[in-house]
């Protein structure tokens, strides 16, 4: 994906590329609030939304994921994403805002249909025990 605002472009390249740690980091706010489907309250600071987003790109990252609408509000984006996890279509957005220097300093995430927001929950929770047991 091409032709979007500088911040926008920086998300796109790092998810069409080898989904590095580094380029991850590199990308968020110290003080990023990640806001989870599944989770009811914020998480808050960048360990964290690291730990969520690198488990969102192990579960559901795979050969499936593609965005299919995005809306470029400059320093703020919607995200329209697809996905077939364990059988299940999932169908969700991406909602990030930069701060003025550039990185994400809010990234909301929300999913539809139930059946999917399910299937998201079990995978996200086995990811995130089993990076949780090998730190």
């Amino acid at each position: 994906m091409t032709g979007y605002a500088p911040n926008l472009q920086r998300w796109f390249d790092w998810m069409e590329s080898d989904h590095s740690p580094e380029g991850l980091s590199g990308q968020l706010a110290d003080d990023v609030v990640f806001r989870s489907p599944v989770v009811h309250t914020p998480q808050e600071g960048k360990p964290v939304t690291m730990a969520y987003l690198t488990a969102a790109g192990e579960t559901l990252g795979g050969d499936t994921f593609r965005y299919v609408r995005v809306f470029d509000c400059g320093d703020k984006a919607v995200l329209e994403f697809e996905c077939v996890m364990d059988g299940i279509q999932v169908n969700g957005v991406d909602m990030i805002e930069w701060n003025v220097d550039g990185q994400i300093s809010d990234f909301k995430v929300m999913v539809r249909p139930l059946k999917a927001i399910q299937t998201v929950h079990a995978a996200m929770g086995a990811m995130l025990a089993k990076m949780k047991a090998g730190a």
